[in-house]
Order: C-alpha cells, then structure tokens, then sequence
C-alpha cells in the first residue's frame, strides 16, 4: 500500500519500522518540527524523523498540519492510506477524508477506555488489571473513530509505566500490520464506540509525582509503578528530594506478621509518611498500612536499593517525609 505515516516519539517506531519491513511504500512521514535541546538548543530529530532519514524517506515537519498548504501536501502524495501514531497534532475532517481508507490509528489503550494523551500510565495509576491496544478508525472526534481491531495484555503487579509502553508499542506494530490487509479486502467491520467509564488520560507532569502518603498503599504503589520511569515520584527527605523508584505494599513482602505488628506499634504515635528503618529495610506509614521502599534516589545521587542507601544515610530516629521537610 501507499502510505503517509504520522508520529513523533518512540512509540511510534517499531509500526513504522514494521511497515517498511513488509513492504508497504512509505510516500513520506509527518513528524513533529526538530526540539531545541542542551545548553546551545542544538536541533533534534524526532525518533520517527531518524528512522525516515536512515531508510531515505522524504520527511514532513509543519508546525500546523491543518494549514491548507499542508493538506494540499498530502493530497498531493495520494496515499492510500494514513497510519498514525502518536503524532502529536490534531487532524482535520479534511485530512480525514484524504485517503481512500482514511487514517488509522494505532492507540496503547483498550477504547473506548483512556482517550487521551497517557493512556500508557494512566491504566497502571488506577489499578486496573487489563489494557491493550486499538486499531482505529479516525474521526473528527479525540480518540472517538470506529473500532477496527483490539489486542489485549494483561497488567501484572510488577508492571511500570515503562516496561508497559516497550510491550504495546511492539504490540501495536503487529496488530497493525496483521489487520491492514483484511480492511483492505474489506474483512474488517468497523465497531462504534460507547461511552467511557474512565476519564481522559491527560498528559503527565512532574508535579503528579509528589506522594501523599495519606492516601492507600494500593493508591500509592500503583502512582509510583505507573510514573516510572518518567516523571518518577518523590517525596522530601531532610530538606531534599528523595525519588521513589520501586515500592511494594508490606504485606507483600518477606516481613513476618509479628513485625508488621512491632512496626505498627513503633509508629502508633507518629503521622502519615512516618520512616522506620527496620532491618536495613525502609518502612513507610501511609493512611491504611506500610509501604515498603525497595530502590530510592537522594537528590544528587543515584538510584540504588534501599540497603545500599542505608549504608550511606544513617537514620538513627523516624523521620517524617514530606513536601515541608
């Protein structure tokens, strides 16, 4: 097929990458203009721009993609299809309706279920057990076009916002080429969405990082889990921030049941993200049990396990973590 790519980060690599590597012609891909980055603002390529520029396609990179110079651009390519992923631009009805079989989508969340720009994340923050990835049929509507194909992926307890993205990218890649040829042949019926039962996966920022340690182990575990590795939580340790990397609720662990007792009753009159230090082990008190701190970073220094950060920071006492320490 003749086809124009849209996309811009990482994830959108390996569909891209998979579409060459079946033989579809690639007429051009649309990415996001070069990023400033470093002190001297130096131009960086998207990754979707580097893998167009390592197999000789022509690139696309306008700051508007509705402009009408750009869309008589596309037109002009006479694609057969679009497939986008991840770019980064909202797509007008007359883009929409350029190609033959329009624009498909490949989107890391099982729609109608976390429309939006994090859907990634989102899905672990709130404890959810199953997501996966949707083929879709673009519409003028923000992640609301027909359905064309779904591959779903179970979320273990040990998933991160990471490990979660490299698996549905590549997901996401397969489903797209493996489902391609049956719309072409006319093999795919396209399934209206309903309603969401989530909010939107809005885009994630340093300041969701922060730990309330008023909230539930379960709460918190699955922030932490999901925000890594970017943007990572954190609370404040003695005036600096201390970035929590790998927590698991206490009751999961190889504490014993009168310990958690004995810690319980060392903490009694202590408040909420209270830090005891039992055993070369880091204890927090949250609002309805412990939270076990399992890889730590102080600011300014690096990520180790919690055993290896207490034999450079003796805690002779509790200390009270926290956004005023």
């Amino acid at each position: 097929m003749n086809i124009v790519f849209m996309g811009t980060p990482d994830f959108s690599v390996p569909t891209l990458e998979a579409l060459i590597e079946a033989g579809h012609n690639i007429l051009a891909v649309v990415t996001q203009p070069d990023k400033p980055k470093g002190r001297k603002g130096t131009p960086v390529f998207s990754p979707v721009k580097e893998v167009a520029v390592k197999h000789d396609i022509k690139v696309l990179q306008p700051e508007r993609i509705k402009d009408e110079e750009n869309v008589q651009i596309l037109r002009g390519l006479k694609p057969d299809v679009m497939v986008v992923v991840a770019f980064g631009q909202i797509l007008s009805k007359e883009i929409l309706d350029i190609a033959p079989y329009g624009c498909i989508n490949v989107h890391a969340s099982l729609l109608p279920e976390w429309r939006g720009a994090a859907p990634i994340q989102w899905s672990i923050i709130t404890g959810q057990k199953e997501t996966g990835v949707t083929i879709m049929q673009m519409d003028e509507g923000l992640d609301t076009g027909d359905i064309l194909y779904v591959k779903k992926v179970p979320i273990s307890e040990e998933e991160t916002g990471g490990s979660l993205f490299d698996k549905l990218k590549d997901i996401g890649a397969a489903a797209l080429i493996e489902v391609l040829p049956k719309i072409v042949k006319g093999e795919v019926t396209p399934v209206k969405q309903g309603d969401s039962t989530t909010p939107y996966a809005k885009m994630l920022k340093k300041s969701m990082g922060l730990l309330d340690f008023n909230d539930t182990v379960f709460n918190l575990n699955n922030r932490i889990r999901g925000l890594s590795p970017w943007p990572g939580t954190f609370t404040h340790f003695n005036g600096k921030t201390l970035k929590i990397w790998k927590a698991k609720d206490i009751k999961a662990t190889d504490i014993l049941e009168e310990d958690i007792e004995c810690i319980d009753e060392d903490l009694k009159e202590y408040p909420v993200g209270a830090l005891y230090v039992y055993e070369n082990q880091m204890v927090v008190k949250c609002a309805d049990g412990f939270l076990k701190l399992l890889e730590v970073q102080l600011e300014g220094k690096k990520r180790m396990d919690a055993e290896t950060f207490l034999r450079g920071v003796r805690i002779k006492e509790v200390v009270v973590l926290g956004s005023d320490n």
